[in-house]
This record gives C-alpha cells, sequence and structure tokens, in this order.
C-alpha cells in the first residue's frame, strides 16, 4: 500500500507542476503552452534540486511507458479533419518533416556545445 501511495504522490506532485505551467501561460499571456512551462519549471526545480529525481523517477516512468497511450484521444479528434488533410497535407507534412529537421539541427548543436563546455580542460 505504501508503495501505491508512492506512486500516487508522485503522479500529483508531476500533475500539480504541469498545473502551474498553465495557471503560468494564462496568466503572463505568453504565446508558449502551459504544458512546455511546467517542463520548464519541472527542469528548473530538478536543476535546482529543489525536487529530487527519486521523488518523481517511478511517476515519470509510468507516465512514458505509457504514452502512445496518451495519444489515441489526438489522434481520433484529427478524424474531425480530413478534408483540411485534402486540401494541405502535403504543406502540412512539409512543415512536420522541417520542423523536426530544425529542432533535431539545433538540439545537436546544443548538446554538443554543453559536452565541450563540461568537457575537464587540458585534454586527455
Amino acid at each position: 500500500m505504501r508503495q501505491g501511495l508512492r506512486f500516487i504522490v508522485q503522479i500529483a506532485l508531476l500533475w500539480a507542476i504541469y498545473q502551474l505551467g498553465n495557471w503560468l501561460a494564462e496568466l503572463s499571456h505568453l504565446p508558449v503552452p502551459g504544458n512546455v512551462l511546467g517542463m520548464l519549471i519541472l527542469f528548473l526545480l530538478l536543476l535546482t534540486g529543489v525536487v529530487q529525481i527519486h521523488w518523481i523517477e517511478e511517476g515519470a516512468d509510468f507516465l512514458l511507458k505509457h504514452l502512445a497511450f496518451f495519444f489515441i484521444p489526438i489522434a481520433v479528434g484529427l478524424m474531425q479533419w480530413i478534408g483540411l488533410f485534402r486540401l494541405s497535407g502535403a504543406q502540412l507534412l512539409l512543415s512536420i518533416v522541417m520542423g523536426t529537421a530544425v529542432c533535431v539541427v539545433v538540439m545537436n548543436s546544443v548538446t554538443s556545445l554543453l559536452v565541450r563546455l563540461s568537457a575537464p580542460k587540458g585534454g586527455v
């Protein structure tokens, strides 16, 4: 029972951070979705040590393991837009591919920079 309670508390903590991000997005009128702000808040909390990874690890692992399940409602909802896909499917596909490519290139650059900055000075 204690294991189950810990799991529920972890999910609740993640949900609370998500809701905080939504609240901040609504309050600040930033052009950033609340869930993205929630992820940034979680990242900062983990980075500063305010939240320890073991406080949320089991709940986060569960959510990641079942991530595909959360996309089912989105996929079903997309069926309402079949007309748009018929008219502009090629443009949508191109924007998705180009947007993904830009994200991959940017993340590769950022990761490479961080690896270089964290490498020991003097080389081996």
